[in-house]
């Protein structure tokens, strides 16, 4: 039998590039001051929960978002982040650092789309990364299977070296790589919701099942 797995998955706070409402997928900048606040009041939140494991994406933003949040924790002095590509976001290929309303009206237009506004009505988040990848010019943007091949190799190595230990397990990574897990294992919960910056999602993990405790949750946010 298994011991109970927490898995507390924390979107990295705000970038530059979220800031000027840029595609930022494996393209990386800096948290902005407004979002290294906001992961210090996440974090302050939780504060109090004690981690046996943490690790991020192997990006700046979650890595900077990661030793904020155990900078703030009391148990967290001298837990190891490990940095994983595999839970890197969705990469956009030749889209990277594009203004989005540009890049979705684009890629809307190569797809027969009306507009970027009828793209996002009509297709699901599977769709618009193979989407994606058909529009972009070099043809490096990920499709969805490759995504999610890279994805599941990292969640399932958390969960194969934890799984007998049990514990609260810190996973700092981004909007695409959570909503997608949790929604593979969780398919009743949509794939299309929308995370905040530094929010919760808590997946736990007992005897083989998963169950989703806290989604997209802003709730223990603590100013000071």
């Amino acid at each position: 039998m298994t011991k109970k797995l927490a898995l507390y998955f924390v979107r990295h706070g705000q970038t530059y590039l979220n800031k000027n409402l840029r595609m930022q997928g494996w393209a990386d900048t800096p948290l902005t001051p407004e979002g290294a606040e906001i992961v210090r009041q996440s974090g302050r939140g939780l504060s109090d929960t004690e981690f046996v494991a943490a690790y991020s994406s192997d990006l700046h933003r979650t890595i900077s978002t990661a030793e904020i949040l155990l900078h703030e924790n009391k148990h967290g002095f001298g837990l190891q982040l490990e940095p994983l590509s595999e839970f890197r976001e969705t990469f956009f290929g030749s889209f990277e650092g594009e203004k989005g309303d540009v890049a979705w009206g684009e890629i809307a237009r190569f797809n027969g789309y009306d507009s970027q506004e009828d793209f996002f009505s009509k297709v699901d988040v599977r769709t618009m990364m193979n989407d994606t990848k058909k529009a972009d010019p070099t043809g490096d943007a990920e499709d969805f299977m490759t995504f999610w091949t890279r994805v599941e190799k990292g969640f399932l190595h958390v969960i194969n070296r934890h799984r007998n230990t049990g514990g609260n397990i810190l996973i700092v990574a981004h909007g695409n790589t959570i909503r997608n897990i949790v929604h593979e294992l969780e398919p009743s919960i949509t794939e299309s919701f929308v995370l905040d910056n530094a929010s919760v999602t808590v997946l736990n993990y007992e005897n083989g099942l998963f169950k989703v405790e806290r989604l997209n949750d802003i709730s223990h946010f603590r100013a000071e």
